[in-house]
Order: structure tokens, then C-alpha cells, then sequence
């Protein structure tokens, strides 16, 4: 019986198309497992149907796919200045330093606005202090002097420079715990004021807690005003800062523009004692690996962008970017033109104030490390409706639900903002 030519022909080219379709399948399923955490399931998707929402603070963002949560409303001060009582005449002068970064700014500026109004003075605006001994700056070489000034006009007097005749020697040196009491004031500082004329004070931090108290005081209003309506950047480190989000957004076309700022600092996070546990067994910072684990346990996709509080780039930043390759640090992404007078500077200042700035306005923000600037992050944050703030976790398992990692100062509502917005 003869061979018909077209059958064979019919029957290797069937052949050819099933071993065609089994490396098709085989590939697929290879890539997807690629996709995954090592020993992690299938990815889990955000369902609306399982959000915890919260006194209202927890809606699902529909612009994406992920754990993205809705911005809500930005808040209203609830102190006015046409509430404050007539300033008094002005029996002396206060003087101070802002120092460590804008993280503390917000705080000692409250304080020293607190001060001055209560024992009637007139406020001399700060300059800037860095880490390293002559570090240096002007005021206005960060934030906008103008708009500091007006902000608290009728509620205290504002100089830019002592008079001539009132030497820096002669003023009297004095220190009050960060949130400074009334009555601290009343008993401390008040009386060395009326015996010296002049006093150059300096805020302490026996505490980085920014939770709000049930006290209730007179001197409420002006340090609400004084941590939450004073300073704004002035307008040339402003712009870039807005440049360095808008890449950041554009970089983000998968996630519809939505990114995560993670506050991470390599050489926080090689201090022996960061990863210690205290006496409650919470941690204190988190490295890049233990971030990526979480981020993705909470549903977070490998094309989210994330920015890093992290300068210049580190070998041991790499397993994160392995994970999540959209990882970027200010290097990466800061306007070329700005980088030498931002980035190369031997001062580090206008490095942590583009990191305080981005963090608060970020879609997400990720505290890998505890203290100040978190919780002064977190205020800015829930002062201008960006509640989505998660504090990283070992998380057992390869899932869990983001509205169980939101930070304490949003889900219980017990940060300070709280006292100072309606």
C-alpha cells in the first residue's frame, strides 16, 4: 500500500504544533512562577469585598489594581488667628536654631513660637544648623521667609535680625522638652525672661511620641498654628521637589501614577542596635529584603515604584530592586542641573528636607525606620488627606490584609493633627 504524502506532511506538522503548545504552556507557567516570591503562592488581589474600613479613614482606590488607598479630604485648621488675643508690646527678644532636619524643624518652631507669644517677646527668625560643626544656613535658604512671617502676623512679633545693640553673648540660654507645657513655661523659662530681657532657646526631645493628649491648654491653638501653618519651602527647592514626584509619577504608568516612598537610610539601618527587639518584641527598622517581603505580602505588584530616603545608591538596596526593579533613589531621578547644588553638597540639609517633602506627599509611605521623621510625616500627611502610611511587619505566610498595617497615628486617630485639624 503506498504512502500518501500529504497525510505524513498533515501528521508532522500536527506533531509540531502540539510540542509548540507544550513549551508555550511550560513557559508560561515558568514566567509566572518567576513573578513570585520564592515559596510564595499565587498573587493575592486586593478585593473591595475584604477592606476593613475604619471610622471611614480606609476606602479602596479604583484606579488601579493593588492595595492602593484613596486620599481623603484634606483637612481645615481649627485654630484661627482671629481668635488669638492682641499681641502685647514686646519686652524682649527669643532666638533659636532650627537643627537635625526638617523632621525637628516643625517641632522646635512650634515651641518657639509657643514661647515667645506667651511671655510677650519678639521671635527672631532662626537659622539653620546642620550636623557638622560650621554647617550653616540662612532661613531663607529653605523656606519662604514671607510667608513665615505672615503666617503669624497678629499672633506674635517677627524680626529677621537682632538689633544691633543685643549681643549674642549676653542672652541666656534655655532648654524646654519638645510640646512645651504652659506650665513649664511659667516655671522655667518665664522667670529667667523677666531677670535677662533676652533668651536664646533650644528645644530637647525626651520623646519622638506625636500622639495628641486629653489636656487641654491655652497655648494649644498657637502651636498647632506654629508646627502645622509656618513653614513652606521656598520656591527654587519647591520646584524641585515637584520635578522629582512628577518623574516619579510618570515612572508609574502601570499603577496609573501612584508610588511608595520608603523612608530607608543605610547607615540608620547598620547601627547594631536597629534591629533589636525592646521589651515589647517590636522592631525599630526594617532592612531593604524585610520592606520588599512586605510590600509584597500586602499586595503591593512588582511594577510599583518605589522612591528611597536612601541618597546615593547601596549594594545592600539590591535585593529590593531585584524584587520591585522601579526602586529609585534622589540620584536617579533629581534634575541634572539641580544635582550639584543639591546633591553634592557637603551639607546634607536640602537632601532630608526633598525626603521629608516627597515622603509627605507620596500615595504611600513606608516608615522602615521609627522615630521623628515618621511621625512628622505622618502629621503632614494626615493634615493634607494622605492617610495611606503602613508600618512594616513580619508577616507570616504569603499574604496579608494592608488595613491591619496602618499606622497607629491614622487607624486610632491618636496623632497630634488630629487636635489641630477638624
Amino acid at each position: 500500500m503506498g504512502v500518501d504524502l500529504r497525510q505524513v506532511v498533515a501528521g508532522i506538522l500536527t506533531l509540531i504544533m502540539f510540542v509548540m503548545l507544550g513549551q508555550m504552556i511550560k513557559r508560561d507557567h515558568f514566567d509566572s512562577l518567576q513573578e513570585k516570591l520564592p515559596g510564595e503562592a499565587q498573587d493575592t488581589q486586593f478585593d473591595s469585598a475584604n477592606v476593613i474600613e475604619k471610622d471611614g479613614l480606609v476606602k479602596l482606590s479604583k484606579r488601579s489594581k493593588g492595595p492602593w488607598i484613596e486620599d481623603s479630604q484634606e483637612l481645615k485648621p481649627c485654630w484661627r488667628t482671629t481668635n488669638f488675643d492682641e499681641i502685647e508690646q514686646s519686652r524682649g527678644y527669643v532666638t533659636f536654631s532650627l537643627t537635625n532636619g526638617p523632621e525637628y524643624h516643625v517641632s522646635q518652631i512650634a515651641d518657639a513660637v509657643v514661647v515667645t507669644r506667651y511671655i510677650g517677646a519678639t521671635l527672631i527668625l532662626p537659622d539653620i544648623r546642620g550636623s557638622k560643626p560650621g554647617d550653616k544656613r540662612n532661613f531663607e535658604d529653605i523656606y519662604d521667609v514671607e510667608k513665615f512671617m505672615k503666617s503669624l502676623d497678629g499672633v506674635v512679633k517677627v524680626a529677621k535680625e537682632l538689633p544691633n545693640e543685643i549681643s549674642i553673648r549676653n542672652l541666656a540660654a534655655v532648654k524646654v522638652p519638645n510640646q512645651v507645657s504652659e506650665d513649664h513655661i511659667v516655671e522655667n523659662v518665664e522667670p529667667i525672661f523677666k531677670s535677662k530681657g533676652n533668651i536664646r532657646l533650644a528645644t530637647y526631645f525626651p520623646t519622638v511620641n506625636m500622639r495628641k493628649t486629653a489636656q487641654k491648654s491655652s497655648v494649644d491653638s498657637v502651636a498647632c498654628l506654629g508646627m502645622f501653618g509656618t513653614l513652606e519651602l521656598q520656591p527654587e527647592i519647591n520646584d524641585v521637589v515637584d520635578s522629582m514626584i512628577e518623574r516619579l509619577r510618570t515612572l508609574s504608568r502601570k499603577s496609573d501614577g501612584q508610588f511608595i516612598a520608603v523612608d530607608l537610610r543605610v547607615e540608620i539601618l547598620e547601627n547594631k542596635n536597629c534591629h533589636e527587639s525592646g521589651s515589647t518584641g517590636a522592631k525599630s527598622c526594617y532592612s531593604a529584603q524585610e520592606i520588599a517581603l512586605f510590600l509584597r505580602k500586602v499586595g503591593f505588584d512588582t511594577d510599583t515604584t518605589i522612591y528611597l530616603t536612601q541618597s546615593r545608591w547601596d549594594n545592600s538596596l539590591s535585593i529590593l530592586k531585584d524584587i520591585f526593579p522601579r526602586t529609585y533613589t534622589k540620584e536617579s531621578i533629581m534634575p541634572e542641573e539641580k544635582i550639584g547644588k543639591f546633591l553634592e553638597s557637603e551639607d546634607s540639609e536640602f537632601e532630608k528636607v526633598i525626603d521629608f517633602y516627597i515622603c509627605s506627599q507620596s500615595d504611600v509611605f513606608v516608615p522602615a525606620i521609627s522615630g521623628l521623621f515618621y511621625a512628622n510625616v505622618a502629621g503632614k500627611r494626615i493634615a493634607s488627606g494622605k492617610p495611606q502610611i503602613l508600618v512594616p511587619a513580619d508577616i507570616p505566610g504569603t499574604s496579608a490584609s494592608i488595613t491591619n498595617y496602618l499606622s497607629p497615628y491614622v487607624a486610632k486617630k491618636n496623632h497630634l493633627a488630629y487636635s489641630c485639624f477638624c
